[in-house]
């Protein structure tokens, strides 16, 4: 089958316009996510300490997922009205129902650990979906109303 062959079953994705990233990544593409996410989120009105709190989030999810997951994820970051979302998705073999159940901020002294816990504390929202088969976490960012100068 060719690209000119009249009969080549199509596939139709709906563009979603609130889409900001949708991608998979390595341990090599970190850095270049972590900077994507940046940017977009700054672009979607979240700066300052904010923005530096959505981004540490992000970046600890994406790190458990390369090192909990099975060495890579997917990313997809997404604009709703009012808040900014990411989700990040590994096919990893889960996390344990004692380790997702403990919302306790891990010793200081332990090296391991932060992740779920400082995405939790940094975020508005999350939510886990876990099993055999794979980790899917999503955060979310509450947006500030936009303010109109002329009501004053």
């Amino acid at each position: 089958m060719t690209n000119a062959d009249p009969h080549a079953p199509r596939t139709v994705v709906p563009i979603e316009p609130s889409l900001l990233i949708a991608e998979a990544f390595e341990q090599a593409q970190v850095t270049e996510i972590r900077h994507s996410v940046t940017t977009c989120a700054h672009a979607s009105g979240l700066d300052g300490q904010r923005l530096d709190d959505f981004v540490l989030a992000v970046n600890e999810l994406i790190t458990n997922a390369v090192r909990h997951g099975g060495g890579r994820g997917w990313l997809r970051l997404w604009r709703e009205p009012g808040a900014l979302l990411c989700e990040v998705a590994d096919h990893g073999q889960g996390i344990t129902p004692q380790r997702l159940g403990d919302r306790s901020r891990p010793a200081p002294d332990t090296a391991g650990g932060w992740g779920l816990w400082l995405a939790r504390e940094l975020t508005d929202d999350m939510e886990i979906a876990t099993s055999a088969a794979g980790t899917t976490v999503r955060i979310t960012a509450t947006l500030a109303a936009a303010t109109d100068s002329t009501q004053r």
